[in-house]
């Protein structure tokens, strides 16, 4: 069959990647973005891909019930907490989410649903340790970290939905849960730099003076005695979206991945070295100061919001083998390489000079 597929967040880093690549695809007929921000120039000669100029929280449903998509797939979020705006944030990630998924669960077309999620949601905490890889099978836990729990309480609201039509006589579509460790490759970090711990640590924040004054203040690698970290690569995970959209699957299925690489962690010794810089230790308590006063000075220009110390100074190390046991899936990358190297689909439009 020639699919039609309904993306949100077209226009976000994982959107446009799934657009560009679906879109080469012979049996893919048309895509249908929908985002708040306008269409990208990498998307904007692509006959294929048409653009929805809005956000989930808005009314779209009818206009994308005309164009009958057959995948959905929800990648729409604002991972940023907005400074002092958290209602208006709830509603376009968590009740913007309602929508799609209702959408998708009342459209007779929509044979598929794919939903990005996060590991964050297991939460960061002290007792978490360098050694315990959380799986699927763990739930989700309490955390006051804005971004995990709208995530957590996300899932939990599609889980309910997706009961519900499964037990209806038509039954439900597969529904499909990408819970990806932290995505990077030559697009993320070259192409589509944005304030985060990757472009900070590399030194690449120079757009404004809070950027340049941030990478001043990073000229060594500060790291509580936990610091770890686990990297996917760009490429990894639109295979694995491409898998779970167009593979075969039975009607009432509700799987959940995460998606990590196997091998060892970016512990902050590596980080140092990926980066060319030396580690100083700090502790966690020195973090949560930091994050504070920055959060607040710059009323969240620098994204360090309540809750994000925790994520920095703590683990939340998964176990990403679950896809490899059931679909055979093999990562072209581990998390060293991910971070470290120039390669993949989108290596050639990075200036390697």
């Amino acid at each position: 069959m020639n699919h039609k597929i309904f993306i949100t967040g077209g226009a976000g880093y994982v959107g446009v990647m799934l657009a560009e690549k679906f879109s080469a695809r012979a049996d893919v007929e048309k895509i249908l973005c929908l985002d708040k921000e306008a269409m990208p120039d990498i998307l904007k000669n692509n006959k294929k891909v048409e653009w929805l100029l809005a956000n989930t929280s808005d009314d779209w449903e009818e206009l994308v019930r005309r164009f009958s998509p057959d995948v959905v797939i929800h990648t729409a979020w604002q991972i940023r907490e907005m400074y002092a705006k958290k209602p208006l944030q709830w509603k376009w990630n968590v009740d913007g989410s309602d929508k799609v998924f209702d959408f998708a669960f009342s459209e007779p077309s929509v044979k598929r649903l794919i939903h990005f999620s996060t590991v964050s949601s297991y939460s960061a905490r002290k007792d978490n340790t360098l050694e315990h890889r959380f799986t699927e099978d763990e739930p989700f836990r309490e955390s006051d970290y804005l971004y995990a729990i709208e995530k957590k309480v996300v899932e939990e609201h599609l889980k309910e939905k997706w009961q519900a039509a499964a037990a209806r006589p038509a039954g439900a579509p597969p529904v499909f849960i990408i819970r990806p460790a932290a995505i990077t490759g030559p697009r993320g970090r070259f192409m589509r730099i944005r304030f985060g711990l990757q472009s900070a640590l590399s030194g690449q924040l120079t757009q404004s003076p809070i950027h340049r004054l941030i990478s001043a203040m990073v000229s060594f690698v500060p790291a509580p005695s936990k610091w770890a970290r686990q990297f996917v690569h760009e490429d990894d995970i639109t295979d694995v979206a491409e898998l779970l959209a167009f593979t075969l699957t039975k009607e009432n299925t509700y799987e959940v991945f995460n998606i990590c690489p196997p091998g060892d962690v970016v512990l902050a010794k590596d980080m140092a070295k990926l980066v060319g810089k030396k580690v100083m230790p700090v502790t966690p308590l020195m973090v949560r100061v930091a994050f504070f006063v920055m959060w607040n000075l710059t009323r969240g220009r620098v994204p360090t919001s309540r809750g994000g110390w925790k994520s920095y100074s703590y683990p939340i190390l998964v176990d990403g083998g679950k896809i490899t046991k059931m679909f055979g899936f093999k990562y072209k990358c581990d998390s060293k390489t991910a971070f470290s190297k120039i390669d993949g689909r989108y290596a050639k439009y990075v200036n390697q000079k």
